[in-house]
């Protein structure tokens, strides 16, 4: 690879050049649930999700979104002098509400002025054409940039399954094709370390992001909360989690086959805090970036260096 260039693309990178500076996310939390919890597609939800639904960094959903805008924006002009945002809808499924309320929801968020764009995450069986047509009417009328984040965690149907998604792969592409027809942004969430899948997953989620052009990409490893079904399968020692090193891994045979187009906005999450049987090793979430950062300089290897499978790519020898 070219001397000096990132081995991978980064968030905060393609951020600075596109806006010029920082931007920051202002979550916000809404009262609601996701169909994987009220009997529509099934009941009790994945089996690794809490009762904050992956909003533990959120404030009260009992605030409403006008003051979780405002309050959120004072914490980052204190501390970072920020001055662009986006409106993060973050826990739970956001799309999965009655239309006027999103409606609502969305327009409360977008009357702050330093807002820039909308970052709605959401599930695949959530994505509704009414409601992507509203948006794009909004992105119209006040030149937003909308991204919707979409959680997969995994493009194997058979793992899916296994974690009670409550949906399959089906899903998901029809959603991105959707998302896709109104150019939004796609933000796709993966965990690489589910136990049910191996190297061969991880590769062909790469695949599948990137033949499907999917914008952003969020990893995660998998966290395992006490008093969920997953915490309870691990304390039966139902399943083991693969090593640090193994995950480090499996992120960079990862990046290797992914798009070099494609915006890594995450490598590994941060994890709730307190009630866990496991997360992230023990160990600083920017520790574990960093190894895996130093893992692709030791290697010689960069995002994009095996992306090499897409357009007819067994044909490739006779017309370049």
């Amino acid at each position: 690879m070219e001397t000096g260039k990132a081995r991978y693309n980064e968030y905060s990178a393609y951020l600075k050049k596109k806006y010029g500076e920082k931007i920051y996310k202002l979550p916000v939390n809404l009262p609601g649930t996701c169909p994987n919890r009220d009997g529509t597609v099934g009941e009790g939800g994945c089996i690794f999700c809490d009762e904050e639904g992956s909003g533990f960094e959120c404030l009260p959903n009992s605030m409403d979104v006008t003051n979780q805008i405002k309050e959120n924006k004072a914490f980052f002009q204190k501390r970072f002098k920020g001055k662009k945002y986006f409106a993060y809808f973050q826990a739970f499924t956001n799309t999965y509400r009655d239309l006027e309320s999103f409606k609502e929801s969305i327009a409360a968020a977008v009357r702050d002025e330093d807002i820039i764009g909308l970052s709605i995450s959401t599930r695949p069986d959530c994505i509704n054409d009414t409601y992507l047509d509203f948006l794009a009417d909004l992105q119209a009328e006040k030149g937003l940039v909308i991204n919707i984040e979409l959680g997969l965690q995994t493009v194997n149907y058979h793992t899916l399954k296994k974690i009670n998604r409550g949906h399959t792969l089906g899903e998901y592409i029809d959603a991105v094709l959707r998302i896709k027809q109104r150019r939004f942004e796609i933000v796709t969430h993966l965990i690489l370390n589910l136990p049910w899948d191996d190297q061969t997953d991880v590769i062909e989620c790469a695949k599948v992001c990137s033949a499907l052009g999917v914008d952003f990409v969020k990893l995660h490893s998998l966290y395992v909360v006490k008093d969920t079904v997953l915490g309870e399968m691990f304390a039966r020692g139902e399943f083991d989690i693969i090593s640090l090193e193994e995950y480090i891994d499996r992120v960079v045979v990862f990046l290797e086959y992914l798009d070099p187009a494609v915006v890594i906005q995450r490598l590994v999450g941060k994890g709730p805090q307190g009630n866990l049987h496991f997360c992230n090793w023990s160990t600083s979430w920017w520790k574990i970036k960093q190894r895996i950062e130093e893992v692709l300089t030791e290697r010689d290897t960069w995002q994009g260096k095996k992306f090499n499978y897409t357009n007819g790519a067994a044909v490739k020898k006779w017309v370049e």
